[in-house]
Protein backbone atom coordinates (compact mmCIF):
# COMPACT_ATOMS: atom_id res chain seq x y z
CA UNK A 1 0.00 0.00 0.00
CA UNK A 2 1.33 3.50 -0.90
CA UNK A 3 2.21 5.77 1.82
CA UNK A 4 -0.76 8.40 2.50
CA UNK A 5 -0.27 11.47 0.91
CA UNK A 6 -1.28 15.36 1.29
CA UNK A 7 -3.63 15.24 -1.91
CA UNK A 8 -5.26 11.79 -0.79
CA UNK A 9 -5.34 13.25 3.11
CA UNK A 10 -7.62 16.64 1.71
CA UNK A 11 -9.52 14.30 -0.40
CA UNK A 12 -10.78 11.87 2.43
CA UNK A 13 -10.83 14.67 4.90
CA UNK A 14 -13.59 16.54 2.06
CA UNK A 15 -15.74 13.82 2.43
CA UNK A 16 -16.49 13.60 6.16
CA UNK A 17 -16.09 17.66 7.39
CA UNK A 18 -18.19 20.49 6.17
CA UNK A 19 -16.56 23.10 8.62
CA UNK A 20 -14.54 25.57 7.53
CA UNK A 21 -12.83 25.81 11.32
CA UNK A 22 -12.06 22.29 10.76
CA UNK A 23 -10.10 22.47 7.80
CA UNK A 24 -8.68 25.56 9.24
CA UNK A 25 -7.18 23.53 12.21
CA UNK A 26 -6.20 20.35 9.79
CA UNK A 27 -4.22 23.21 7.48
CA UNK A 28 -2.66 24.23 10.99
CA UNK A 29 -1.65 20.86 12.30
CA UNK A 30 -0.63 19.70 8.87
CA UNK A 31 1.98 22.58 8.96
CA UNK A 32 3.12 22.31 12.26
CA UNK A 33 4.11 18.41 11.35
CA UNK A 34 6.04 19.18 8.60
CA UNK A 35 7.86 21.45 10.29
CA UNK A 36 7.99 18.60 13.02
CA UNK A 37 8.81 16.28 9.88
CA UNK A 38 12.23 18.28 9.15
CA UNK A 39 13.76 18.47 12.55
CA UNK A 40 12.86 14.29 13.12
CA UNK A 41 13.92 13.57 9.49
CA UNK A 42 10.64 12.45 8.80
CA UNK A 43 8.99 12.20 5.56
CA UNK A 44 6.92 15.77 5.34
CA UNK A 45 4.55 14.78 2.80
CA UNK A 46 4.09 11.74 4.94
CA UNK A 47 3.38 13.53 8.07
CA UNK A 48 1.17 16.59 6.86
CA UNK A 49 -0.87 14.18 5.46
CA UNK A 50 -1.71 12.67 8.91
CA UNK A 51 -1.58 15.65 10.24
CA UNK A 52 -4.25 17.13 8.03
CA UNK A 53 -6.38 13.72 8.72
CA UNK A 54 -6.19 13.99 12.43
CA UNK A 55 -9.56 14.82 13.14
CA UNK A 56 -11.39 12.59 9.92
CA UNK A 57 -14.25 11.55 12.47
CA UNK A 58 -14.28 14.42 14.87
CA UNK A 59 -17.56 16.21 12.76
CA UNK A 60 -19.32 12.98 12.34
CA UNK A 61 -18.70 11.71 15.76
CA UNK A 62 -17.61 14.63 18.51
CA UNK A 63 -18.33 12.40 21.42
CA UNK A 64 -16.79 9.12 19.95
CA UNK A 65 -13.73 10.72 18.44
CA UNK A 66 -10.99 8.61 17.28
CA UNK A 67 -13.06 5.58 17.94
CA UNK A 68 -14.17 5.92 13.85
CA UNK A 69 -10.92 6.64 12.43
CA UNK A 70 -10.60 2.97 10.99
CA UNK A 71 -13.98 2.79 9.75
CA UNK A 72 -13.59 5.88 7.37
CA UNK A 73 -10.35 5.51 6.91
CA UNK A 74 -9.87 1.52 5.67
CA UNK A 75 -12.37 1.94 2.66
CA UNK A 76 -10.20 4.31 1.57
CA UNK A 77 -6.92 2.25 1.21
CA UNK A 78 -5.53 4.38 4.14
CA UNK A 79 -2.92 1.68 5.92
CA UNK A 80 -2.78 0.39 9.20
CA UNK A 81 -0.04 2.17 10.54
CA UNK A 82 -1.12 5.39 9.32
CA UNK A 83 -4.60 4.45 10.68
CA UNK A 84 -3.06 4.00 14.18
CA UNK A 85 -1.09 7.14 13.83
CA UNK A 86 -3.78 9.09 14.02
CA UNK A 87 -6.51 7.25 16.53
CA UNK A 88 -3.04 7.66 18.63
CA UNK A 89 -3.64 11.40 19.18
CA UNK A 90 -6.27 10.79 20.86
CA UNK A 91 -4.72 8.38 23.92
CA UNK A 92 -5.49 8.92 27.09
CA UNK A 93 -8.12 11.83 26.31
CA UNK A 94 -11.05 10.45 23.79
CA UNK A 95 -9.43 6.11 23.81
CA UNK A 96 -7.06 4.41 25.06
CA UNK A 97 -6.37 2.03 21.83
CA UNK A 98 -2.64 3.16 20.58
CA UNK A 99 -0.38 5.41 22.87
CA UNK A 100 1.86 7.32 20.48
CA UNK A 101 5.17 5.70 20.29
CA UNK A 102 7.34 7.52 17.18
CA UNK A 103 8.28 10.65 16.37
CA UNK A 104 5.32 11.30 14.14
CA UNK A 105 2.81 10.01 16.43
CA UNK A 106 4.37 12.15 19.70
CA UNK A 107 4.27 15.27 17.57
CA UNK A 108 0.92 14.99 16.05
CA UNK A 109 0.02 14.47 19.80
CA UNK A 110 1.79 17.37 21.21
CA UNK A 111 0.91 19.73 18.64
CA UNK A 112 -2.57 19.48 17.93
CA UNK A 113 -3.37 21.48 20.83
CA UNK A 114 -0.53 23.71 20.24
CA UNK A 115 -1.63 24.88 16.81
CA UNK A 116 -4.68 26.32 18.23
CA UNK A 117 -2.67 28.76 20.93
CA UNK A 118 -0.42 29.99 17.75
CA UNK A 119 -3.36 30.62 15.57
CA UNK A 120 -5.34 32.57 18.24
CA UNK A 121 -1.90 34.61 18.81
CA UNK A 122 -1.68 34.86 15.10
CA UNK A 123 -4.96 36.40 14.52
CA UNK A 124 -4.88 38.67 17.45
CA UNK A 125 -1.48 40.04 15.80
CA UNK A 126 -1.98 43.06 13.20
CA UNK A 127 1.32 41.02 11.41
CA UNK A 128 -0.36 37.58 11.59
CA UNK A 129 2.03 34.90 11.53
CA UNK A 130 5.31 37.21 10.51
CA UNK A 131 7.77 38.25 12.67
CA UNK A 132 5.79 35.60 15.24
CA UNK A 133 8.48 34.67 18.25
CA UNK A 134 9.10 31.62 20.86
CA UNK A 135 8.93 34.45 23.75
CA UNK A 136 5.75 36.20 23.22
CA UNK A 137 4.09 33.08 22.35
CA UNK A 138 5.20 31.47 25.24
CA UNK A 139 3.79 34.77 27.63
CA UNK A 140 0.43 33.49 25.61
CA UNK A 141 0.80 30.02 26.31
CA UNK A 142 1.12 30.83 30.72
CA UNK A 143 -1.74 33.24 30.46
CA UNK A 144 -4.88 30.69 30.96
CA UNK A 145 -7.26 32.92 29.98
CA UNK A 146 -5.95 33.43 26.26
CA UNK A 147 -7.11 30.58 24.22
CA UNK A 148 -8.64 29.10 27.16
CA UNK A 149 -9.80 25.95 25.17
CA UNK A 150 -6.53 25.00 24.26
CA UNK A 151 -5.49 22.10 27.16
CA UNK A 152 -2.15 23.27 28.03
CA UNK A 153 -1.62 19.95 30.16
CA UNK A 154 -2.20 17.71 27.37
CA UNK A 155 0.36 19.99 25.20
CA UNK A 156 3.46 19.59 28.36
CA UNK A 157 2.34 15.71 28.00
CA UNK A 158 3.00 15.52 24.31
CA UNK A 159 6.03 17.61 24.63
CA UNK A 160 7.71 15.51 27.22
CA UNK A 161 7.30 12.30 25.27
CA UNK A 162 9.11 13.78 22.56
CA UNK A 163 12.19 14.83 24.92
CA UNK A 164 11.84 18.44 23.48
CA UNK A 165 11.10 21.46 25.01
CA UNK A 166 8.02 23.58 25.05
CA UNK A 167 10.45 26.45 23.45
CA UNK A 168 11.39 24.03 20.43
CA UNK A 169 7.97 22.68 19.83
CA UNK A 170 6.34 26.42 19.37
CA UNK A 171 9.76 27.04 17.00
CA UNK A 172 8.26 24.41 14.88
CA UNK A 173 4.87 25.19 14.54
CA UNK A 174 5.18 28.67 14.12
CA UNK A 175 7.94 27.79 11.25
CA UNK A 176 5.43 25.51 9.63
CA UNK A 177 2.87 27.51 10.02
CA UNK A 178 4.54 30.43 8.32
CA UNK A 179 4.93 28.76 5.29
CA UNK A 180 1.40 28.27 5.13
CA UNK A 181 0.51 31.23 6.49
CA UNK A 182 -1.95 31.67 2.83
CA UNK A 183 -3.49 28.74 3.18
CA UNK A 184 -4.07 29.87 7.15
CA UNK A 185 -5.60 33.21 6.28
CA UNK A 186 -3.02 34.64 8.50
CA UNK A 187 -1.00 36.60 6.13
CA UNK A 188 -1.72 40.58 6.67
Amino acid sequence: MAKLTLEKAKEILAKHTTEPHLFTHAAAVSAAMGALAERFGGDVGHWEAIGWLHDVDYEKFPDEHCRHVRELLAPEGVDEEDISAIISHGYGVVTDEREPQNDMEKSLFAVDELTGIVHAYALMRPEGMAGMEVKSLKKKFKDKKFAAKCDRELIQKGIERLGLDLGEIMESCIKGMQAHEAELALGK
